[in-house]
């Protein structure tokens, strides 16, 4: 996983400021704005695990439900074309739509 760093199930980015020498980040893939910064690999690592420990005590202080970075669905916008070829060929494999896509997916991404 290049450029990031996990902590509780929350990924950070990890980058570096040349001109301020900072190493910088925020909690990646939530709508939540929670940014921390380090003056090297181990204190922006603990900058980032204090930044989701924050993030989620402050959420049970305020009896909000945090932000999960991914909930197992999303939207995907495609071709009328495309949604047809690819609902043919779920089809054809005996799959539904869902089922299909994961699978694609998942042979897309597997090492």
């Amino acid at each position: 996983m290049k450029d990031m760093i996990k902590h509780k199930g929350y990924f950070g980015s990890v980058h570096y400021n040349s001109d301020d020498r900072i190493f910088y980040g925020k909690i990646e893939f939530i709508r939540a704005l929670v940014s921390y910064e380090g003056q090297d690999a181990d204190s922006l690592e603990a900058a980032f695990h204090e930044a989701v420990d924050d993030y989620l005590a402050t959420c049970a202080e305020l009896g909000r439900e945090p932000e999960k970075p991914f909930k197992g669905s999303f939207n995907v916008r495609i071709a009328p074309e495309l949604h047809e070829r690819v609902m043919i060929a779920a089809t054809q494999h005996g799959m539904t739509l869902n089922r299909f896509v994961a699978e694609t997916l998942n042979q897309a991404v597997a090492h």
